[in-house]
């Protein structure tokens, strides 16, 4: 698989980057963000994009690949509504109308529970999450899923740590036995979506525990 990765200045992108370099089935990625990620490996190919709004369709860096993984995003606390939907929704449509039209290509979003697909709820950002998750899997893609994440254990190796981690991560083990259907390894995330990628999925709508089922298949 040629994949493509958002975000690997984040912990989700980092960690689904560190991952996936790792898996046998990924022959080559892509790391598309506003800035370096450190990283070097003889898979890996960064392409360094300011402001993911000015991409044109059809980029051709970002053409001939087998899935993308979109795990840039930011927090909407603090946030305008205009602003958020800017970086949230504005951003991941024109990334994914700069790699195509694909129709060979999956399109992963990562999303997060709490994500309202009626875009009828009270909640804003769950509103903005939902259209984003609608309109890209109405968009020519062999398929496009949301990928609902919830509390993800980082992966071994990981810099990019959100900092309110080491207050909790004793939790982890505690966690995974008393609410499984509330957290992930970052294992398990990037497992899942190289699965999905190559075998699909009755669901677009990736929970927790499709998460823990798709992470067991074979590639």
């Amino acid at each position: 698989m040629k994949v493509i990765i958002t975000g690997a200045t984040g912990m989700i992108g980092e960690g689904v980057l560190l991952e996936s370099l790792k898996h046998p089935q990924v022959s080559q990625i892509l790391s598309v963000s506003r800035k370096p990620c450190g990283i070097e490996h003889p898979k890996l190919t960064e392409y360094i994009v300011p402001d993911f709004l000015a991409l044109q369709p059809n980029d051709p860096r970002l053409t001939g690949y087998d899935a993308c993984f979109f795990c840039a995003g930011v927090s909407s606390v603090g946030m305008s509504e205009e602003q958020y939907e800017r970086l949230t929704y504005d951003t991941t449509i024109a990334f994914a109308r700069a790699t195509g039209p694909n129709p060979q290509m999956t399109f992963v979003y990562v999303s997060g529970g709490g994500t309202d697909s009626s875009e009828k709820g009270r909640m804003h950002w769950a509103r903005v999450k939902g259209k984003t998750e609608n309109d890209l899997m109405r968009m020519p893609f062999k398929q496009a899923f949301g990928f609902r994440i919830g509390v993800v254990q980082p992966a071994s190796g990981q810099q990019r740590v959100l900092s309110y981690y080491k207050y909790f991560s004793w939790l982890i083990p505690i966690l995974k036995v008393l609410l499984p259907r509330t957290i992930s390894t970052m294992s398990q995330v990037a497992n899942a979506m190289i699965n999905v990628s190559q075998n699909g999925y009755p669901e677009n709508v990736i929970q927790i525990s499709d998460i823990a089922i798709l992470s067991k298949q074979n590639g």
